[in-house]
C-alpha cells in the first residue's frame, strides 16, 4: 500500500516482466532503505496494464516518486502501448515529478538516444553494467535529484553525437505493425501516413539501420536486434 511521501520516504514502483528482477530490485532498495534511514513503499508491476492501474489508483491521491521501467514489455490489451517507451511516455502524462528509470538489456546506441530523445529518463540503467552497488548508487543520486547514466548509456550518446537521427512513436509503430505481418494496406488505416508516406519512412529505417536495399524482413530482423520490437 503506497503512503504519502515525506522527506524520508519515497513511493516506488518496479516495472518488469520478470518478477525474479523486480524481486532483486526489491532486495537491493531494502538495502539502501535500510542503510540510508529511508522507507520506501514498493509496488510491483510485470505488464503495462498494471502499470496504468496502478497509476490510475494511485497518483490523484498520492505522488509516485520514482518508477524503475523496463523497455521489453508485452504490449498492453488495448494495444496502444507497444513497449516500455510508450508507457513511459505515458507516464509522464501522469506526472511531471515521477522519476523515471529506464532498465533495459539493450546497449545499442540507435536505441539509446531514441530512449534519451522521447523520455527524458532521469535515471538510465543497461542491466549488463548493473550491480547491486551500481544500483545503490544510482538510487542515492535520483533521490538527490541527480541523474544518473550507467557507462555504456554515456558511451552511447558520445558515440550517436555524429548522428542525430532519432526514431520517433511513428517510426517505432511501423516497425512493430511490420513485425504483426501488417500489409502496407494494412498500415495505412493504423498509422497517420499515406501508402508514399509509409514506404518513405521504411526506406528511411533501412538507411539508418544500414540496410539500403534489404526487404521487409531484413529490416524487421534488424530492428528486432535493436531492441525496436
Amino acid at each position: 500500500m503506497m503512503r504519502i511521501t515525506g522527506n524520508n520516504n519515497y513511493n516506488i514502483v518496479l516495472v518488469d516482466d520478470h518478477p525474479l528482477i523486480t524481486k532483486a530490485f526489491r532486495d537491493t532498495l531494502k538495502r539502501i532503505a535500510s542503510e540510508d534511514t529511508l522507507h520506501f513503499n514498493i509496488v510491483e508491476a510485470h505488464t503495462s496494464d498494471q502499470v496504468l492501474a496502478i497509476l490510475d489508483r494511485i497518483s490523484p491521491v498520492y505522488q509516485v516518486d520514482m518508477i524503475f521501467l523496463d523497455i521489453q514489455l508485452p504490449p498492453s490489451s488495448d494495444g496502444e502501448i507497444i513497449s516500455g517507451e510508450d508507457l513511459g511516455l505515458k507516464i509522464r502524462e501522469y506526472s511531471d515529478d515521477t522519476k523515471i528509470v529506464i532498465v533495459t538489456a539493450y546497449n545499442d546506441p540507435h536505441r539509446i538516444h531514441s530512449i534519451l530523445e522521447n523520455i527524458n529518463p532521469d535515471g538510465f540503467l543497461i542491466k549488463d553494467d548493473l550491480t547491486p552497488e551500481e544500483l545503490l548508487i544510482a538510487v542515492r543520486h535520483m533521490i538527490q535529484d541527480h541523474p544518473y547514466y550507467s557507462s555504456t548509456v554515456t558511451q552511447s550518446v558520445r558515440k550517436y553525437f555524429a548522428n542525430d537521427f532519432v526514431l520517433d512513436k511513428i517510426d517505432r509503430r511501423l516497425l512493430y505493425e511490420l513485425s504483426q505481418g501488417a500489409t502496407l494496406s494494412d498500415m495505412v488505416s493504423l498509422l497517420p501516413l499515406s501508402r508514399p508516406g509509409i514506404i518513405k519512412r521504411k526506406q528511411r529505417l533501412k538507411i539508418v539501420f544500414n540496410i539500403q536495399g534489404a526487404d521487409d524482413r531484413a529490416l524487421i530482423r534488424k530492428a528486432r536486434k535493436k531492441g525496436f520490437i
